[in-house]
């Protein structure tokens, strides 16, 4: 059959009234990015969509997770897929037989065709649930490596499988708010949207001399023959700090130079995993401006706020290092769980009393302060800059007829809601099983974690789709269960998976189901795509994690490196300081850390001189503030290296501001295809040397050592 487009840009439709039908979204922004046009004969969940669907779900799981473990982790993300696909794409166009088969009465082929955008976008889709590792695995992890009890695959498939799903449950019943209405942008989509679009609907090469893939691939062997020097032969080009080359018997030079145990300044890298980490990600993907305010929070929290801190013996912090994610008693040694835990695996007060309390590096007790300080700021400076806004949206979101977009959607089979009812009531069910049976939590803590999302994943995700930023409930999580249930950190964490990353996986399906609304991809099939993606994630995440666990010596310890799971380790302190100890003990009135709880009055008072400010002079620097930005480096440090967020600005620099202002039109075709080039060929060569040499012993030489700094690792009351 003919392929027929349905057309709105350039007819009006009659409604049957004397009001004509809106021919396109009401909102600029996506007008510019979303085509109001549709091809409903466009074959969507092929076998070629399929194949690589799955594919490359399973390659980045796969290598997202591996890197995961590693202490320069990072994570390749979905316009990896978008690039890598599109030629592949073509290519099994090409080869494929275009032969008929049929199974059962189904009629099907291998090759329906020309590769086409829409097949481009389930495939993204598929692999969406690949790009973040599942949150369930780090409690996997810490049970295993830190409380010495394994749960073991088959109920920790189980666990991850229920969060994972739980939270598409929610996205489904959402639809209706977050989805459907036009109001509801979710501007990150129109990115992807874009991207699509620019491989597909430009034919030529016009004035440019290669292709994005051309360009993709020439920055993957680049970056994978490169990582070979500072993966392997050459570490030390990871760390050159400066400080610690210069005085390297100095205590203050070390720990203010050190990435691992200081402040990382004048610490530069030549690795790129250090610059494209998985705390910043690539520093292609965020404007210069944005950039600008993320690193001025880093200095002023890392540069200025902890040495102050430190060398002024607040909480005789100089009894441990100046940066660390691991606990320490009152002498400044490192915590030992098992000095005052009972045996089944809970606190037990009488030890607890005697050993003595909990002690916190200076840099990580600020951390929880800044973390409720920016919760309660950017919902503040969402409330004053996009306020009306939302409000002005949510009526219109009520209010509004159909756009086009939702129009064009009416010619594909809607998913039922009892399909996300049903998927509900079993990951539920086996949520309350698996948490009962093998002890995580009691079984009624499951219903009071699951209340959470229940309720915020519609207030949030409003807040998401039209601001772009999203609200963290992790701490408030934390906060329920530990005063509920104090002295028991495997429920404090667990009851964190189901509370707060429940919702957080619900809204990352829902803006692929906006990506899918955009794109016009059929409910159905998107359903299919994003519950398949789900599980195959799921899988090869805990088999990967399994089996480093299994295999590579030392793993989770200094001695391990580069596998030292400083992830997991932030992850194993939080539930320490959260679930063993409890806020009441860790932060109540009579602890010597009660006042970071205070700092949620910066967070309160902090965004409104800046909105009074732009509000009076609305074409002034001050309109480049975002007061929110200025939280994010907190909300990773620990466990990021301190030097990392240095080395991403510079990159930001030179990508996103000079680049970008001076080589325009270069930087709007090429720069997404070399950031993603460069990440693909640093995550397959550190893979490649991983298993080349892991049975391998270099000569030893300077250049093998990564830890330039070592006076920063202990307290400088110590040193």
């Amino acid at each position: 059959m003919q392929a027929t487009s349905v057309l709105y840009d350039e007819e009006k439709q009659d409604n049957g009234t004397s009001e004509p039908v809106i021919d396109d979204s009401p909102f600029e922004m996506v007008r510019t990015a979303v085509s109001n046009k549709d091809t409903p004969s466009l074959p969507c969940l092929t076998f070629r969509s399929w194949v690589l669907g799955v594919v490359f779900c399973a390659a980045l799981s796969f290598v997202n997770q591996f890197y995961w473990f590693r202490e320069n982790s990072i994570v390749l993300g979905g316009f990896v897929v978008q690039l890598v696909s599109f030629p592949l794409g073509y290519l099994m166009a090409l080869v494929l037989p275009k032969r008929q088969f049929n199974t059962f009465g189904f009629t099907w082929t291998l090759n329906p065709g020309p590769f086409n955008i829409k097949e481009h976008v389930i495939i993204s889709i598929f692999s969406g649930a690949s790009v973040g590792t599942a949150y369930g695995i780090d409690v996997v992890t810490i049970k295993r490596m830190w409380y010495k009890s394994g749960l073991g695959f088959g109920p920790s498939i189980l666990f991850i499988l229920t969060s994972q799903i739980m939270g598409y449950s929610f996205a489904g019943f959402s639809r209706k708010f977050l989805v459907y209405p036009a109001a509801m942008i979710w501007p990150a989509q129109l990115i992807s949207v874009t991207l699509f679009r620019t491989f597909h609907e430009t034919q030529s090469l016009g004035n440019w001399r290669f292709t994005r893939t051309q360009v993709f691939w020439s920055c993957f062997i680049v970056s994978f023959l490169w990582y070979f020097v500072p993966g392997v032969i050459f570490p030390a080009l990871g760390f050159l700090s400066i400080l610690c080359f210069a005085a390297p018997n100095n205590v203050i030079a070390n720990q203010l130079g050190d990435a691992f145990n200081g402040v990382g300044m004048l610490n530069f890298s030549l690795d790129w995993s250090y610059i494209s980490s998985a705390y910043t990600q690539s520093p292609i993907a965020i404007p210069w401006i944005y950039a600008c305010n993320v690193f001025a929070g880093f200095v002023i929290i890392m540069w200025i706020a902890t040495p102050i801190g430190y060398y002024t013996n607040t909480w005789d912090t100089q009894l441990m290092p100046l940066y660390s994610a691991s606990v320490y008693t009152t002498n400044g040694s490192v915590f030992k769980i098992d000095q005052v835990m009972t045996d089944n695996g809970m606190l037990d007060e009488a030890k607890y009393a005697s050993y003595g309390p909990l002690r916190l590096t200076f840099t990580f007790a600020m951390t929880y302060g800044l973390g409720f300080a920016g919760l309660i700021n950017l919902i503040v400076y969402i409330a004053l800059n996009y306020g009306a806004n939302i409000v002005k949206q949510l009526r219109e979101a009520h209010n509004m007829s159909e756009d086009v977009h939702m129009r064009l959607m009416r010619t594909y089979k809607e998913v039922p809601q009892w399909w996300y009812g049903v998927t509900f009531i079993i990951t539920f069910s086996l949520a309350v099983v698996t948490c009962q049976v093998y002890n995580l939590m009691p079984w009624y803590w499951v219903i009071v974690a699951t209340a959470i999302p229940f309720v915020f994943t519609v207030p949030i995700g409003i807040i998401q789709a039209i601001s772009n930023q999203q609200p963290g409930l992790n701490v408030i999580t934390e906060f329920i269960i530990g005063y509920a249930r104090p002295g028991d950190p495997i429920a404090n964490v667990t009851f964190k998976v189901y509370g707060y990353i429940t919702m957080a996986q619900a809204l990352s399906l829902v803006g692929d189901q906006k990506l899918g609304h955009y794109m016009k991809i059929p409910p159905r099939h998107l359903f299919i795509a994003q519950l398949v993606g789900t599980i195959i994630a799921a899988f090869v995440q805990l088999g990967v994690a399994f089996w480093l666990m299994d295999t590579v010596k030392d793993i989770c310890t200094p001695e391990g490196y580069p596998f030292t799971c400083i992830q997991a380790n932030t992850f194993f302190s939080a539930s320490v300081i959260w679930g063993l100890v409890g806020p009441e003990r860790m932060f109540g009135s009579s602890s010597i850390y009660h006042p970071v709880l205070y700092l949620f009055i910066l967070g309160l008072v902090l965004p409104v001189p800046f909105w009074l400010l732009k509000r009076r002079f609305p074409t002034s620097w001050v309109q480049h503030i975002h007061t929110p930005l200025l939280f994010i480096a907190s909300g990773f440090m620990p466990p990021a290296p301190s030097h990392v967020y240095t080395n991403w600005f510079i990159g930001c620099f030179f990508f996103n501001y000079l680049w970008h202002k001076y080589r325009n039109g270069q930087w709007n075709r090429y720069a997404f295809a070399l950031s993603a080039g460069l990440d693909s060929g640093l995550a397959i060569s550190g893979i490649i040397t991983y298993f080349a040499f892991m049975n391998v012993k270099l000569p030893e030489w300077w250049g093998l050592e990564t830890h330039h700094c070592p006076l920063a690792a202990h307290g400088k009351a110590s040193a």
